[in-house]
C-alpha cells in the first residue's frame, strides 16, 4: 500500500469520525490530534461541524467585552521567551500605574461605554525586584495582590466598570479576596507540557507557568465557585497532542467544577527582540484547526479568539466555532501584543455581521455565569446588577 493511499485511508477515517461528532458521539483525543493534522480537503467538513455546534449553543450572536487594558504593572518575575510586556526595573518603559492613573484611564473609558477593566501585571514581581517592594511601600501596600485588590475595588467604588484581573498564581485566599472585587478572573493555563520550562524553551526561567501550579490556581478557583477565563497558546514549542491535552485538561476541570467561563484560542506572534523573534508563528490554518477542535471537545463553552492577533482575516475565526472576540478596547492598546491594533469596533461589527452573526456586548462575566456574582450581596453585586440587561448582556450594547 503506497504511503498516498494511506494518506487517504486516514482522511477517510477521520472523515467518518467527524461525521459521528456531528451526530452526538464525543469527539476522542486520537480524532481530535488526528483532525489538527487533518489536510485542506477534510477542513471545511471540520469548520462546518464546528460552527453547527456553535450554533446550537449560541445561534446567531457573537459577543465581544468592551474594555479598557490597565496594565498596573509589568514588572515581572518571570521570562518568557515570546513576551515584550514584562520589564525588569531600570528597563525603558518599566512603569508601575499609580490610583490617580489607573482612575484616569477607567473614567476615560466610561465615557466611550466600556464595561471592563482588563488588570494585566506581572506575577509576584516584589519576590525578586526591592524597586517594587519600595514602589509598593510608597503606595502603602505590602505586596502587588494586595495592591491590585485595592484598585479593582476603587473601579468599583468609582466608575460603572466591572474588574477583571489577570495577576498570575494564586493562594486560596486571594481568590476568595479578588472574588469579592471582581465578578471574574482569568489565567491562561497556555500549554500542560511542562518541558516548555527546559533551557532554551518558551518558559525557560519563568517557574510561575509550570502547568501543575496554574492547574492547581484554576482547581481553586473551581472549589470557590468563580467564574474563570482560561486558554491556551499556540504556537511555543508545543506539539499538536500537547495542544489537545490541553483542552483535555481545560475541559475535565469544567467538568469537576462547572466554573470556566470561556476558554481563550491564542496564537503566538513573533515579535523583535523577544528570544523567540525567529520562531514561527501558526498560521491561519492552524488557528482554525485548534478553534474547531476546541469547540467540538467543548460545544457547550464560551470559546474565544482574539480578532487583532489574525488580521487582517479574522472574521474567517468565526466559520471555526468561535462566539467570542474576547475584550476589544476603543481607548487603550493590546499591552501584550502592542504592535497588533484591535480592530475599530464599529468595523468588527460590519465584518461580524457579513458572517450572518449579531455582535452583541457583554459584561467581563457572561450572562449564564451571572447568578453566581448576584447571589453574593454588596457592591459587586450592586455594580454587576447596575452595569447588565434583561438579557444578561451590557446594558449599554454595541
Amino acid at each position: 500500500m503506497s504511503p498516498a493511499t494511506e494518506n487517504r485511508l486516514s482522511s477517510r477515517a477521520l472523515a467518518l469520525a467527524l461525521s459521528e461528532v456531528e451526530s452526538g458521539r464525543s469527539l476522542t483525543r486520537e480524532v481530535a490530534c488526528g483532525l489538527l493534522r487533518c489536510d485542506d480537503y477534510l477542513l471545511p467538513q471540520l469548520l462546518s461541524a464546528a460552527r453547527t455546534a456553535k450554533e446550537r449553543f449560541k445561534p446567531g450572536v457573537i459577543t465581544y467585552s468592551r474594555k479598557v487594558f490597565i496594565p498596573l504593572t509589568n514588572l515581572c518575575r518571570d521570562y518568557c521567551g515570546y513576551c515584550v510586556f514584562r520589564k525588569d526595573p531600570g528597563d525603558a518603559g518599566a512603569h508601575t500605574m499609580t490610583p490617580d492613573e489607573v482612575l484616569e484611564v477607567v473614567r476615560n473609558g466610561e465615557r466611550l461605554g466600556c464595561t471592563e477593566a482588563l488588570f494585566s501585571l506581572g506575577d509576584k514581581p516584589e519576590l525578586l525586584f526591592p524597586e517594587m517592594r519600595a514602589t509598593l511601600h510608597r503606595l502603602g501596600y505590602r505586596s502587588t495582590l494586595q495592591y491590585l485588590e485595592a484598585m479593582c475595588e476603587l473601579v468599583l467604588r468609582e466608575s460603572t466598570l466591572l474588574p477583571h484581573p489577570n495577576p498570575g498564581l494564586l493562594s486560596p485566599e486571594w481568590i476568595r479576596r479578588l472574588a469579592a472585587v471582581s465578578p471574574s478572573m482569568g489565567l491562561m493555563l497556555e500549554s500542560t507540557n511542562a518541558n516548555l520550562l527546559q533551557p532554551d524553551a518558551a518558559h525557560d526561567n519563568a517557574p510561575d507557568k509550570l502547568p501543575a501550579r496554574r492547574l492547581r490556581t484554576i482547581e481553586e478557583a473551581g472549589k470557590q465557585g468563580v467564574p474563570f477565563t482560561t486558554g491556551l497558546l499556540i504556537g511555543i514549542g508545543e506539539s499538536i497532542e500537547d495542544r489537545v491535552d490541553t483542552l483535555l485538561a481545560i475541559q475535565q476541570m469544567h467538568e469537576r467544577y462547572g466554573h470556566i467561563q470561556e476558554v481563550i484560542v491564542q496564537n503566538f506572534r513573533a515579535k523583535p527582540g523577544i528570544p523567540m523573534q525567529d520562531s514561527p508563528e501558526p498560521t491561519l490554518g492552524d488557528m482554525l484547526r485548534t478553534v474547531a477542535i476546541a469547540r467540538l471537545l467543548m460545544p457547550r463553552m464560551n470559546v474565544q479568539a482574539p480578532p487583532n492577533l489574525s488580521a487582517p482575516f479574522y472574521d474567517e475565526l468565526l466559520e471555526a466555532g468561535i462566539n467570542d472576540w474576547g475584550g476589544v478596547s476603543p481607548l487603550t492598546p493590546d499591552f501584550i501584543n502592542p504592535e497588533k491594533p484591535w480592530p475599530h469596533l464599529e468595523q468588527l461589527r460590519l465584518r461580524t455581521e457579513a458572517r450572518g452573526f449579531q455582535l452583541e456586548s457583554r459584561l467581563p462575566v457572561y450572562p449564564e455565569f451571572l447568578p453566581r456574582v448576584l447571589a453574593r450581596p454588596g457592591l459587586l453585586r450592586d455594580r454587576v446588577r447596575a452595569a447588565a440587561g434583561e438579557d444578561g448582556y451590557a446594558r449599554r450594547a454595541a
